[in-house]
């Protein structure tokens, strides 16, 4: 085993050594290496090789033995967090205390030994596919070329026909959507041909929390001060991202929506990362809404196979061997 690939000896190395390693890897795996980056977030900072393959970025994350799962506040609720939960509580007429309700989402503590891998920085879309206007199976349906034609001269940004077609306007014109239905299996087949999976649960865990032992990655409550999406209006600043959208200490952009579900290698379609906003929906306000992107929240095991496109997205990874 190339203890080099973990994190204790991985951030030990100098440049020069760690340089080298990322290069040998690129070469493996057939990517073309974009350089060092040093990634600081929240306490944590990993400075690591950032690859290209296809269009995708990716990032090598060393592997590390953590503890995951969550039973208690290792800090402690900030007054801000304190009061929000005390308010919902009182209105719900409540009289659970709020560390045991968010116990009973998370998921248990465990130990687990996680490898080293190459990790798609972005969540990518599923079943939507990007067509031209000349498509055939749009032809098939005047009823959506209608409204197409009426959306190009109408003010919106976009326009979607639920799980059949979408239509955007950009800088260079219009991009066009046609839905796909996918399951679980081919999306999970779909990546093996390329020699590409999604993480499991642990990895998952890892990966967003980076085996922090507290209920998010900066800390026990929610940090207010942060641009939240879905609480905040960033019109002003499009280009912008949302805080919790920005790199973590890996360089991974994960679990900062929670209306986006991350798909997980498992025995059955499995999701991390949110809860398709049913936790917002529901009213239950910013700190329970975003509860779902706790990296120690328990996994959702889905009802059945097929993906929603509205809601699914994955992250491709390829789990490193040992050299």
């Amino acid at each position: 085993m190339n203890k080099r690939l973990f994190r204790t000896q991985f951030n030990q190395m100098e440049t020069t050594e760690k340089q080298a390693l990322m290069e040998s890897l690129a070469a493996r795996y057939t990517m073309s290496f974009l350089g060092l980056h040093t990634f600081d977030r929240w306490g944590q900072s990993c400075t690591t090789g950032i690859f290209e393959k296809d269009g995708r970025e990716y990032v090598f994350v060393p592997g590390d033995t953590v503890t995951l799962g969550w039973e208690r506040f290792a800090v402690g609720l900030d007054q801000d967090s304190r009061e929000e939960l005390d308010y919902l509580f009182q209105e719900w007429e409540m009289e659970q205390d709020p560390e045991e309700m968010i116990r009973e989402s998370m998921a248990p503590v465990r130990q687990a030994a996680i490898g080293p891998m190459l990790v798609g920085r972005k969540l990518e879309e599923l079943c939507w596919e990007t067509v031209t206007m000349d498509d055939p199976r749009l032809s098939a349906h005047p009823d959506w070329l209608k409204q197409f034609r009426e959306f190009a001269w109408s003010d919106l940004d976009s326009l979607t026909l639920h799980q059949s077609t979408r239509i955007e306007r950009t800088e260079k014109g219009f991009q066009i959507c046609i839905y796909n239905r996918t399951d679980y299996d081919d999306l999970l087949a779909g990546l093996e041909k390329q020699g590409l999976s999604l993480p499991t649960a642990d990895e998952w865990a890892y990966l967003c929390g980076g085996g922090c032992r507290t209920l998010f990655p900066w800390g026990d409550g929610m940090d207010y001060s942060m641009h939240l999406h879905w609480f905040e209006d960033m019109d002003e600043d499009e280009d912008r991202p949302y805080d919790m959208e920005e790199p973590n200490f890996f360089g991974l952009s994960i679990a900062y929506d929670p209306y986006m579900r991350e798909v997980l290698k498992a025995e059955q379609f499995t999701t991390c990362g949110g809860d398709g906003g049913r936790s917002i929906c529901g009213g239950l306000g910013i700190f329970l809404g975003f509860l779902p992107c706790s990296p120690h929240c328990k996994p959702e095991v889905q009802e059945n196979d097929e993906l929603n496109g509205d809601y699914d997205f994955y992250r491709p990874i390829i789990r490193v061997e040992f050299i």
